[in-house]
């Protein structure tokens, strides 16, 4: 099992006023908006990203940070050994992703994906 990619995700009110301060502080573009939640990156190097969100439309609540692997079911078993709380899921969404949530000790909410 690997991670491929990881980021914060920022829960929000407003996406738009969110998303126009946060790509003029920092210089990044939107690579992806579903209107309730939108990615940021560098216009050259995706590896770095944040996420702006409102509120997660199947979960619920909003996790805190999205960590993308390669082998979901593994992550999933892996977190049920580890006694974490799943807080959502396994799912699959509309938008392409196998997801769960889960709640580590001090309360943090992990969305862990794989891409369909």
């Amino acid at each position: 099992m690997s991670a491929l990619r990881a980021m914060p995700l920022l829960t929000v009110t407003d996406l738009d006023s969110a998303v126009a301060a946060h790509t003029r502080v920092t210089g990044m573009e939107v690579i992806m908006n579903h209107g309730w939640i939108a990615t940021l990156a560098p216009p050259t190097d995706h590896s770095v990203q944040v996420s702006l969100i409102t509120k997660d439309p199947t979960g619920p609540v909003n996790p805190a940070a999205s960590i993308e692997v390669r082998d979901l079911e593994a992550a999933l078993e892996e977190a049920r050994a580890a006694g974490l709380e799943i807080v959502y899921g396994p799912a699959d969404e509309e938008w392409g992703v196998r997801r769960f949530f889960y709640r580590d000790g001090d309360g943090n909410v992990v969305n862990v994906l794989a891409h369909l």
